[in-house]
């Protein structure tokens, strides 16, 4: 039985060190990355049995690359192996981000040509004996894969009617980008629509609501933090109308006061209840992956049977525990590592 899957493009990201900027420094670390095996990390991390379902590109040196650090994170994968078709063909795409410091924001450039992940598909994997035979427990989708090509929103849809129909718990985080949306609304709001209706974790901030499911948004923005909750909660309780099969909602806050500085918090209704952590002060190395990390945690937490609110601390400390490394997930060693996160104890493990 496997813990949590999730389908994913694979890529790489390339970061300058030092904490310089993008083209301007000369030295580069690489890893291998998705939002979606982000988001798998936390759960491998401790234990559980995760998989991502994905493509390589044959005899590539940078697929050889992300199947060794997908297991070295202990996280398993299966997918097809597409011939590049020559050196304008399939490749995996680059993700090339600086860190930023102080009042310099981290600049982040997406160079997705040709990627092989796009011609993902249903064909290439036998749903039967994954969700019948050996069977899944929950089943995370991220907007950014679903969005990224007529192939994967195919792909994502038959694979949450088959989770659906297996009683897989299903996680969407909406994860609304413009750039992919452009001259697609049409289809795939459509497509979004009906993930989340069959979808049991809906995660996604006021704007993946309003433009990645067609939900009323708040009237005018709060003035204070209190305020601000209050909106998105209204908006929940309309989502909540328009898709009663979600159980659980979620969204993170935060006010970047400097590239290294943010208030960080999270609210979550869950049980039939609303949670919240108000704004808290953390440190940052590197912003990317913090959602993810938020998302992570809650999924790991949840397939433990922590209470609500113990879910929601997990996953804000998963989430602040992400933003301290240069990769763009967090791997905490064990759940008492998180929980010294949420309660701020910083003292030397010895």
């Amino acid at each position: 039985m496997l813990d949590l899957i999730t389908a994913t493009s694979m890529g790489v990201r390339i970061t300058p060190i030092n904490r310089q900027p993008v083209g301007i420094g000369n030295f580069y670390e690489m890893h291998s990355t998705s939002a979606e095996s982000n988001v798998l990390n936390i759960s491998a991390s401790l234990g559980l049995k995760t998989r991502v379902l994905t493509a390589f590109v044959k005899d590539s040196p940078i697929a050889e690359f992300i199947k060794g650090d997908l297991r070295r994170r202990n996280i398993a994968y299966e997918g097809p192996e597409i011939p590049q078709g020559g050196p304008w063909g399939y490749r995996h795409q680059f993700n090339i981000a600086d860190s930023g410091f102080g009042m310099r924001a981290p600049r982040v450039l997406n160079d997705r040509a040709g990627e092989v992940g796009r011609e993902l598909s249903a064909k290439y994997f036998d749903l039967d004996r994954l969700f019948n035979k050996e069977g899944v427990r929950m089943m995370h989708f991220s907007g950014l894969f679903v969005a990224l090509s007529k192939e994967t929103a195919a792909f994502c849809l038959e694979l949450a009617e088959k989770a659906k129909a297996s009683g897989t718990i299903i996680s969407f985080d909406l994860n609304h980008r413009a750039s992919f949306w452009k001259n697609r609304e049409e289809e795939l709001l459509n497509t979004f629509r009906r993930i989340a209706g069959v979808t049991d974790i809906l995660i996604g901030n006021e704007e993946d609501y309003q433009l990645a499911l067609g939900i009323e948004g708040p009237e005018a923005g709060g003035e204070d933090i209190e305020a601000e909750i209050a909106q998105f909660k209204a908006m929940i309780e309309r989502a909540r109308q328009e898709f009663p099969n979600v159980s659980t909602f979620a969204t993170t806050l935060r006010e970047v006061l400097s590239a290294n500085d943010h208030l960080w918090g999270a609210i979550l209704y869950k049980d039939s209840a609303w949670h919240k952590v108000l704004p808290r002060p953390i440190q940052v190395l590197d912003r990317i992956g913090g959602g993810d990390g938020f998302v992570g945690g809650l999924l790991y937490s949840t397939l433990k049977g922590f209470p609500a609110e113990k879910c929601l601390q997990f996953a804000w400390a998963t989430g602040a525990m992400a933003v301290t490394m240069m990769e763009d997930f967090a791997t905490p060693i064990s759940e008492e590592q998180v929980w010294n996160v949420w309660q701020g104890n910083a003292r030397v493990v010895r």
